[in-house]
């Protein structure tokens, strides 16, 4: 330990002319010197102490604190135990903290910290280690490994059921970033751009990237059981090149597609995704699925009871496989069929008694009246009750203006239709006249 103290001391005084020279590669030299005596001696605490000391020398090269921050990071994994791991992290982030010429390595160092803090079980005290780092102002840091830390945050609000700042991180990645070209070279930095660093060889790839993405955002939306939104992140990690050409890996993601776009509220985006899923070739190699998606677009009523004793097996697999499908979407899958058959019969009744409706529906009378008026709230269709006749009227009812202008408008046609036919019996006179000359 002698001799330990006895060669530092005398690597510190020639650190110190180094430094007081200006002499950037001797000052870094005599700095990383310094650090692997310690580690070859294995004296952690003198470690954390000769960090400490040197970074806070008078006049201290930047170059000098990159290189021993850098230097000490290797010795991370070499620690003995997880408190001297945790001690020597420590210390290199209180050394590193406010210095943005270390700001990567900050951010490094914070991501290891609280991944043993979540192995630790303290998942709450990791995730909030892990929101004090804002990678997206580095640029110097690789656009992997910014994803790749950003995804890391929002996975530990989730598991700490903190939605509403998984929703906000989320924000920060668009999707477009995943569909960017990653085959073309790379340009050469200009002079005065800063340089982007090359990303760590643990670091996913930017498709990988994108799935961890979107199994993330389908845990956000399962939250709130927002169907159509867990739909079209399915939908992008069908589209990933890996998935889609390995049957084993698309057959469930499909299967899943389907499902979402049956539960998801009929609207124009979820009529859009259903017919663009429907021309899928791949549909084909699930018949009942598309059996079922075709069963949406026509314009039929679907009987409850047969869809249920059909697909009631495909559904609590389904469930099984996966914690998506929750217990609320059996609810949910009768409540989108019953909206779907009320939709039918206002295309083809204008007026209807609540009885009759309520016998197409497999529904009774309050039952049917009640989904019939939620469904009128949310502006999914036009309708009025006439309760004490017990009739619904689906026509909506006309402004004098408008019937104005529809007449006006087929008065139009009817007299081009005439002027036509004037000129046509006008064309044919001429003809057969000319034919009697001849």
């Amino acid at each position: 330990m002698a001799n330990l103290d006895a060669a530092i001391e005398q690597l510190l005084n020639v650190e110190k002319q180094m430094r007081l020279a200006g002499e950037v590669a001797g000052t870094r030299k005599a700095v990383t010197d310094i650090l692997q005596l310690c580690f070859d001696a294995r004296a952690w605490k003198t470690l954390n102490d000769q960090i400490v000391v040197l970074s806070k020398r008078r006049g201290q090269l930047k170059q000098a604190v990159t290189a021993m921050v850098q230097q000490a990071m290797q010795y991370i994994d070499e620690t003995p135990d997880v408190e001297t791991r945790i001690e020597l992290i420590k210390t290199l982030n209180s050394v590193s903290a406010g210095k943005i010429y270390v700001e990567i390595e900050r951010a490094r160092l914070i991501k290891k910290l609280a991944k043993i803090k979540e192995d630790q079980g303290h998942i709450a005290e990791a995730a909030d280690l892990m929101q004090e780092i804002a990678v997206e102002t580095f640029g110097a840091m690789a656009k992997t490994e910014k994803i790749a830390f950003i995804l890391e945050q929002v996975r530990l609000c989730l598991d700490r059921e903190d939605y509403v700042r998984a929703q906000i991180l989320s924000r920060k990645i668009s999707p477009r970033v995943f569909d960017a070209d990653t085959s073309k070279e790379k340009k050469k930095p200009k002079e005065g751009d800063n340089v982007v660093e090359e990303a760590p060889a643990d670091i996913p790839s930017l498709l990988e990237l994108k799935q961890i993405y979107y199994e993330l955002m389908i845990r956000y939306y399962s939250h709130n059981n927002d169907y159509l939104e867990i739909c079209r992140c399915y939908k992008s990690i069908y589209e990933i090149p890996s998935v889609k050409e390995d049957p084993a890996k698309w057959t469930p993601i499909l299967r899943k597609i389907c499902w979402y776009l049956v539960l998801a509220p009929h609207d124009p985006m979820q009529s859009s995704l259903l017919n663009s899923t429907l021309e899928d070739k791949n549909l084909s190699e699930i018949p009942s699925f598309k059996l079922l998606l075709k069963q949406l677009i026509t314009m039929e009523v679907i009987q409850w009871t047969t869809l249920w004793d059909t697909y009631k097996n495909d559904f609590e697999n389904e469930k099984a496989s996966g914690e998506s499908l929750g217990e609320k979407a059996a609810e949910d899958l009768k409540q989108r069929i019953i909206e779907h058959n009320i939709l039918v019969v206002s295309k083809y009744y204008a007026r209807i008694t609540l009885k009759r409706l309520a016998e197409l529906l497999c529904l009774s009378v309050q039952e049917a009246e009640k989904h019939l008026s939620d469904m009128v709230v949310s502006k999914a269709l036009v309708a009025k009750i006439d309760r004490p006749m017990g009739i619904v009227c689906f026509q909506t009812a006309k402004d004098s203006n408008d019937i104005l202008n529809s007449w006006a408008a087929n008065l139009d046609k009817l007299l081009d239709l005439v002027e036509k036919s004037c000129h046509q019996i006008h064309k044919e006179t001429m003809v057969h006249k000319a034919v009697l000359k001849v």
